[in-house]
């Protein structure tokens, strides 16, 4: 079993700022900033997110106040039962942590106390209209995203047929010119030399290209060139799952290639086994046409047919037939 994590050890991202949070999700969530931008430069460390319910009513010994705050309907109506100095020594306790920031959901009506302790604290209120569970749906995921291990692979990714392919190898066995003809013949390239592959599932795996090389491949002889200028938004996607690992390597006369593919080969990624296919090349050798059949295979293989087994079982089959039909010719 080739392991491409012996090689890259995984990393995972240490924080983003809340400026960055904001950034990224302020179009999609619809985020708007109510007082200031204070706490922009504060940092998130954790993909969990924190509803302050328990630390409003008193309780704050539990209180994950270093995480994202979400107050919905539940914190804002019970900060509207209290008044006067009651709501005012609760919010200043709460805010007295060192909160990265405060998100209120379903446009509500934020309290004049809680806009005024937030400004003395710098911390960033923001407000949007979409519900609390929407909010946290659409953070969790980003969230998971931004703070998933993650390698970076010398490698190509492309979109065949459906199936994200990662072509691996040594360096100059052809790797990007293989990418090339697929993408020619109406494949999508992900990306080219460097490969970010981050672990979104327990066995979901997602490659995305560098942001340098976005969409370029480095063709030897020829240089870099732009796909998507070349074969236009058809010949390119964003990002793609990774389904299925074919390593290139030069043919080898002493080596015994497997024949009929019975036996299943995987790679581990990041804890996530992916279906591997090695295959030997040789001047001649059709490689494209090779690499649209793994593609086609796999879903084959996905939707319960395997070729190879079935092919495997109806030769033992006719084999134990042939064996029971010249035993009874013999008694």
């Amino acid at each position: 079993m080739l392991d491409l994590s012996q090689s890259n050890n995984p990393k995972v991202r240490p924080y983003i700022t809340v400026e960055e949070l904001y950034l990224d999700n302020c179009e999609r969530l619809s985020m708007s900033i109510i007082n200031n931008e204070d706490s922009f430069s504060r940092r998130i460390k954790e993909k969990e997110l924190h509803r302050p319910g328990l630390a409003l009513s008193g309780f704050i010994e539990v209180f994950t106040y270093w995480r994202v705050q979400i107050m919905g309907n539940t914190e804002i109506g019970y900060l509207n039962t209290l008044h006067g100095e009651e709501r005012l020594n609760t919010i200043i306790t709460v805010l007295g942590f060192d909160l990265p920031c405060i998100i209120v959901t379903h446009n509500n009506a934020i309290p004049h106390e809680l806009i005024e302790i937030a400004n003395q604290n710098k911390i960033t209120i923001f407000s949007t209209p979409l519900t609390t569970t929407t909010v946290t749906h659409h953070l969790g995921e980003y969230l998971n995203r931004v703070f998933a291990p993650y390698l970076l692979v010398h490698g190509s990714l492309i979109d065949v047929y459906g199936v994200g392919m990662l072509i691996t190898g040594p360096s100059a066995i052809g790797k990007s010119e293989l990418t090339l003809d697929l993408i020619e013949r109406g494949h999508q390239l992900v990306a080219d030399d460097a490969v970010y592959i981050t672990k979104i599932a327990t066995d979901a795996l997602l490659g995305s290209p560098s942001k340098v090389l976005t969409h370029h491949m480095e063709i030897r002889g020829l240089g870099i060139i732009d796909v998507r200028r070349m074969f236009g938004i058809r010949g390119i996607r964003g990002s793609k799952n990774i389904d299925v690992v074919v390593k290139l390597e030069l043919w080898d006369d002493k080596r015994d290639y497997e024949r009929l593919g019975v036996d299943d080969k995987t790679t581990n990624i990041l804890g996530v086994e992916v279906p591997l296919v090695e295959l030997p090349i040789f001047p001649g050798k059709n490689i494209t046409v090779i690499a649209e059949v793994i593609a086609m295979n796999h879903q084959l293989k996905q939707h319960g047919e395997n070729p190879a087994k079935e092919f495997n079982e109806n030769l033992i089959n006719r084999m134990q037939t042939k064996t029971q039909q010249n035993n009874q010719t013999d008694i």
